[in-house]
């Protein structure tokens, strides 16, 4: 259990992350509440006494998350200054917004943040061309922590992945990200189906649901803010297929399931892990191991995850495929929301996947 000065580091830790993905505003606002909040509100006493682990439980973005949503509705203009980058005394100001909407922002940290972002699916597409040059098959794919499900139009996304072009070619929205180093293998992708679970899946038909989804990107994101709005009208035009329950469950239950020869099954997620208890993930480790012992040549088996490496901060793309006794590699990092991706050169890395950064609870 973490105390206040571990919960109050929690934010240094965040704005050193921000501050790496070039969100200057988002920085100077992470920094100003590291010493901002005080015990005069019960959303203050609240980060200050948080019981679990501040950075794995996403803790200041969950506070972030509900100032920027008093932004965007307009309603404390001087908490808006800050949110604009004007010249203020942003802890100043930021303290005492925290005492004024005390109550607005207390449900903000009921959960964890909602961060679901298109871009991700560039990270996602890489480790699945490295896994189609391998298995040259269709894909069913099965993504835990799908949230409001926009990663689950990795079908209808197109991509421009270093050169490397996946996915329809009139696509609506088409992910193109910075690439640095080498590009992705030049694969065809065929996506057959695409199904998601998640423990509060976001109905993003509500437009106060939409509008929270909006909240958790960033106020330097302008791009990103235009990305999720073409991606909020996918789903809501073409629907996804996003389960609620319980991600080792899910998982468990879709393994059991027949697969259909000449379809290769993948799991996948993006900034999930941690949020994920260790006896789901080790159960989730435990039932991806034993379907790649049944895994066949026809009926072949991948897992692909975009995770944070807090210490570098940035995150990795790694890959793995049964059968065979090829180990889990990692084949590129990637910024956390897609600006970038930076591709391996083989020999990769291998390892099982450890949160690094995340002290632990």
């Amino acid at each position: 259990m973490a105390g206040e000065a571990e919960n109050r580091a929690a934010f240094r830790v965040q704005a050193g992350y921000s501050g790496a993905m070039d969100a200057p505003i988002t920085t100077r606002i992470v920094t100003a509440l590291a010493t901002a909040i005080d015990r005069d509100s019960e959303t203050g006493r609240r980060v200050l006494d948080w019981p679990g682990e501040p950075v794995a439980d996403a803790m200041v973005l969950r506070l972030v998350g509900g100032l920027h949503a008093l932004h965007l509705a307009g309603i404390d203009p001087a908490l808006s200054a800050v949110f604009v980058g004007a010249p203020v005394d942003a802890a100043a100001v930021l303290g005492a917004a925290v005492r004024r909407h005390d109550a607005a922002l207390l449900p903000w940290l009921d959960g964890p943040p909602q961060t679901n972002e298109a871009g991700r699916s560039a990270g996602l597409m890489t480790g699945l061309l490295h896994l189609a040059e391998r298995f040259g098959q269709p894909f069913e794919l099965l993504e835990i922590g799908s949230s409001a499900g926009l990663n689950l139009l990795i079908d209808r996304y197109g991509f421009d992945l270093g050169g490397v072009r996946a996915g329809p070619g009139d696509a609506a929205l088409t992910i193109a990200p910075e690439w640095r180093g080498t590009p992705p293998p030049d694969a065809d992708v065929t996506i057959g189906s695409v199904r998601g679970v998640d423990i509060a899946p976001i109905d993003l038909g509500d437009p106060a649901a939409a509008a929270r989804l909006q909240a958790y990107v960033w106020v330097d994101a302008v791009e990103r803010r235009a990305r999720l709005a073409t991606a909020i009208a996918l789903v809501r035009a073409h629907g996804v297929r996003l389960d609620r329950g319980d991600a080792a469950d899910w998982v468990e239950a879709r393994l059991a399931e027949p697969q259909a020869a000449g379809v290769a099954r993948v799991l996948m997620h993006s900034v999930v892990w941690q949020y994920l208890p260790p006896a789901s993930q080790a159960r989730i480790r435990d039932a991806m191991a034993a379907a790649g012992a049944r895994a066949t040549a026809a009926r072949p088996l991948g897992w692909v995850m975009m995770e944070p490496n807090r210490d570098l901060h940035r995150h990795e793309v790694r890959v793995r495929g049964w059968p065979g006794a090829r180990p889990m590699e990692l084949v590129a990092f990637t910024h956390a929301h897609g600006a970038w991706v930076e591709g391996l050169t083989p020999p990769y890395r291998t390892s099982d996947y450890v949160m690094r950064g995340v002290a632990p609870g």
